[in-house]
């Protein structure tokens, strides 16, 4: 086959970065789009809720993939913004899937584990097991899921929409704020000196993933999908799931963090309440992800070590 094309939304984001990075260094032709961080060279500027500028940026660069990594990704955010939300992870998501549909290119749609209820005793969850988000942010999501499925099945492209759901994140980052873990280095270096006591949640089970675990994975079923035949793509699995088999609650984390750095934590009290009845985001216990399907496809499922990995880029997540 000659030189590919990918289309990687949300280019200029936490994973969508590392996404461009992956396929950059497979030698495929990759192009990014964002919004308010587009530069307009490197970042194709694109408004995903404008199906005329999706379909004019499709037509002139021909990818045979688009990597959806745009969304409202942070549960608190979302309900601070719920139409915003639905515009981007549902409707905007819904419009692209058609649009890639009626041209026969594969879609990858990053999801979360959050469409799970994450009860006590259910975990791991295969990809096939009963969801259920326990919060808004969860919902938009499987919502998304739904659409892309919907749209490749009623345009006959079934095995061109694929869904891959992914855990808690962590990776390079421009800001720690970009990430639910790396930002914890901060509240572990917050907390020294003259720093207020601070509540940190040791009930809910993670799986931290890096960013550059995940984007490979992306490429691996990319290249995957694209070696089938049109009959064989449509048997391959539609959803699929990747995650660390690294289980952290976000205290530990911060143990670890300080640990590593040779802080003191004494600062940082773990909450082993659980959900606040009263919270509007409700956060599931243990959403353990099964890798069963990506595994019976031949794609690599290991990933980085994740005290390994913090314990040599930790200088530069001190700024």
């Amino acid at each position: 086959m000659g030189e590919r094309t990918v289309i990687v939304t949300g280019a200029t984001g936490f994973l969508g970065r590392q996404v461009v990075k992956a396929f950059n260094l497979k030698g495929w032709n990759v192009e990014g789009t964002g919004f308010t961080r587009a530069d307009r060279s490197s970042i194709l500027k694109v408004d995903l809720a404008n199906a005329s500028e999706v379909e004019k940026v499709l037509n002139e660069h021909n990818p045979q993939v688009v990597v959806h990594c745009a969304a409202n990704r942070f549960p608190d955010k979302v309900d601070a913004d719920p139409s915003g939300t639905r515009a981007l992870n549902v409707d905007a998501t819904r419009s692209l899937a058609k649009l890639c549909a009626a041209r026969g290119v594969l879609l990858i749609y990053i999801s979360t584990d959050y469409v799970f209820p994450g009860r006590p005793g259910d975990a791991p969850h295969e990809t096939d097991a009963a969801t259920g988000p326990t919060n808004l942010y969860g919902l938009t999501k499987l919502e998304g899921e739904r659409a892309v499925l919907d749209e490749f099945g009623a345009a006959g492209r079934q095995g061109r929409g694929v869904v891959l759901r992914v855990p808690v994140l962590y990776g390079p980052a421009e800001s720690n704020a970009e990430s639910a873990v790396n930002v914890l280095m901060d509240v572990v270096l917050g907390v020294q000196g003259g720093g207020a006591r601070v509540k940190m949640d040791h009930w809910a089970l993670r799986y931290p993933t890096n960013t550059d675990d995940v984007a490979r994975v992306c490429h691996d079923v990319a290249a995957r999908y694209l070696e089938a035949s049109s009959s064989d793509c449509a048997s391959l699995p539609r959803v699929l799931q990747f995650s660390s088999e690294d289980r952290y609650t976000k205290y530990e984390m911060c143990q670890l963090f300080g640990e590593i750095m040779g802080l003191n934590i004494d600062k940082i009290e773990p909450n082993t309440q659980g959900n606040d009845p009263g919270a509007s985001v409700q956060r599931p216990f243990d959403c353990k992800l099964s890798t069963r399907a990506l595994r019976e496809l031949g794609i690599d499922v290991s990933t980085q070590d994740f005290v390994g990995w913090w314990r040599r880029e930790v200088r530069a997540f001190r700024k």
